[in-house]
């Protein structure tokens, strides 16, 4: 995992560049002091700290710039005047930290961005390369995750539900939803769907090519923004 920082203070530099060793040691950290420095650069970031007030091309040029090459990048923002946030939308900006920053805040916001990443490298594989392991009394199933319809939480066990057959393990449905990706969505506490095998749904009821599951209506309106991300995505 590769964190950049892009601010033209030194001292703000270093003070993030801490802060994140602190915290994912094991992270490889590139310092940018101008935004020209980094729209140069040719190495690929997955987490970056941009400071928006620079001398020269300020952040939020520089972040339009990047995403002409680089989508992907997860975005966090850096700012001593937080009414610059809300230009932060034009560029996709995952977060915004405010200066003087604070150690909790940006600790939380850290490590959303790096669960978000993981989320991006799970997603971009190919279908065939994506399991989960299911241990099952002792019985070891490996399981692909492009396979499963949907998941279900049923007398405390995790019932996977694929075209052809059924699977049930004791487990948590949190653990398996952060495994499957963004193809996948929690319609309902006791729930989890692929996109993959829906074929109608309304505020109440999502029908699937095997089995129909329950939406919570506090939930709908999420489900319909990722569903159609999900079908734009796919042309």
């Amino acid at each position: 995992m590769r964190i950049a920082i892009c601010d033209d203070e030194k001292s703000i530099r270093e003070l993030i560049g801490n802060k994140v060793k602190e915290q994912y040691p094991d992270s490889e950290i590139v310092f940018y002091q101008s935004g020209e420095e980094l729209i140069l650069s040719d190495k690929h970031v997955d987490i970056l700290f941009l400071d928006i007030q620079m001398s020269g091309i300020d952040g939020m040029e520089t972040a339009r710039e990047l995403r002409k090459k680089d989508k992907n990048v997860i975005l966090i923002f850096v700012t001593a005047v937080e009414e610059y946030v809300f230009q932060a939308f034009d560029v996709k900006a995952f977060n915004y930290i405010v200066k003087p920053i604070d150690h909790e805040k940006f600790s939380t916001i850290l490590q959303k961005a790096v669960n978000e990443w993981k989320l991006q490298d799970i997603s971009e594989k190919a279908p065939e390369e994506r399991y989960v392991l299911i241990n099952n009394s002792g019985v070891h199933t490996k399981v692909a995750i492009d396979e499963i319809v949907y998941a279900e939480v049923f007398n405390r066990k995790v019932v996977i539900h694929k075209l052809n057959e059924e699977i049930e393990y004791y487990g948590k449905m949190s653990d398996l939803e952060s495994i499957a990706g963004n193809n996948f969505f929690r319609p309902h506490r006791a729930y989890l769907v692929n996109f993959k095998y829906v074929e109608k749904y309304d505020a109440t009821t999502i029908y699937l090519e095997k089995g129909t599951v329950l939406m919570a209506k506090q939930n709908y309106p999420e489900f319909v923004k990722k569903y159609m991300k999900y079908i734009q995505k796919r042309g």
